[in-house]
């Protein structure tokens, strides 16, 4: 079915190589988390995403489904709405269907196969729409391309609790990115995770069928098959933990062993029980999330939650340097 106003457009190096060689040779080792998302790692977090444990997805998508039609009342019509890693789309084409009159829409995915998919989905129910796909990292400056229709206001979409992988200044770098994107009459609607007890959390990264520590898992397969690597995954386990201090889980990939593993021809030591990181997720409390905000010259004008307040989409606008609360 061909795609209307859709044109892939991506950049030509996504540093893949170069930021694996970097993280192996730190100490301690780290791999960037936005490297899971090749098509074998898009199609597991789509099947943790169907996991008891894994309350995310479910709770997000009924918060949506319950608020939509307000949430779009304050979005206004005439929207360019710019989604951040764009996934399957599914709440993005609730949001676009209660749209008055959105001018177009332009997911940034740095996993091709995704954005097909989602692109595809998006057309099938919205024919119309202008969409104007970047296969791209959103963390990276790009240009937004043009859209055949003018809109009122450009609002950056970043469901599914994605900025809590960040360390705080690196999510107020990226907010900041938002921030000149949108500009001075733009919005940004973020969901975030809030902060809960210990056991839901852990339960959440640690799924009874082992789908989570698969998906972090294939970040060594694909280092195999992109780089050359000769990681022995049977040698290396998934392991994912709250720490109440910094109020996140973090995952780590745990070498069973001491062992020496070869990639692109460079060799690495790992202990035996070294832990490299490969992922936060930080959960927030409303408050905090309103001073990491404002550290970026963003204001929260709105937030909705479900009744249980186990998460939130928030609604952010500028707002001037006197009108920042610290």
């Amino acid at each position: 079915m061909p795609i209307h106003g859709a044109r892939i457009a991506a950049l030509p190096d996504d540093g893949f190589a170069r930021d694996v060689a970097r993280g192996l040779a730190r100490t301690p080792k780290r791999l960037p988390s936005k490297y899971f998302y090749d098509a074998e790692g898009s199609r597991l977090f789509e099947r943790i995403c169907e996991q008891p444990e894994y309350y995310l997805t479910r709770v997000e998508l009924a918060l949506m489904q319950a608020h939509v039609a307000d949430i779009a009342a304050q979005l206004g019509p005439g929207v360019r709405l710019v989604e951040y890693g764009s996934g399957a789309g599914i709440k993005t084409r609730l949001l676009l269907a209660h749209l008055h009159s959105p001018a177009g829409y332009v997911p940034v995915e740095i996993s091709a196969p995704a954005l097909q998919a989602s692109v595809a989905a998006i057309a099938a129910d919205l024919p119309q729409l202008p969409v104007r796909p970047v296969c791209a990292d959103f963390t990276r400056a790009h240009r937004l391309p043009d859209l055949p229709v003018i809109s009122t206001r450009t609002v950056i979409y970043f469901p599914g609790s994605t900025l809590g992988n960040f360390e705080p200044d690196e999510a107020v770098a990226l907010l900041r990115q938002m921030r000149a994107e949108m500009g001075s009459a733009g919005a940004a609607l973020i969901g975030i995770d809030l902060d809960k007890d210990r056991v839901t959390l852990e339960a959440a990264y640690n799924d009874a069928a082992g789908v989570t520590a698969a998906f972090t898992l294939n970040l060594l397969s694909r280092i195999n098959r992109e780089l050359d690597g000769d990681f022995d995954i049977a040698r290396f386990a998934h392991r994912a933990q709250y720490n109440a201090m910094a109020s996140r889980i973090e995952t780590a990939i745990i070498s069973r062993c001491a062992q020496d593993v070869c990639v692109a021809g460079t060799h690495y030591r790992f202990a035996d029980d070294e832990a490299m990181a490969v992922e936060i997720s930080s959960k927030y409390r409303l408050d905090r999330f309103d001073r990491l905000a404002g550290r970026a010259g963003l204001g929260v004008r709105r937030y909705w939650t479900d009744p249980e307040r186990a998460f939130a989409v928030v609604l952010l606008e500028p707002v001037s340097a006197d009108q920042i609360r610290v």
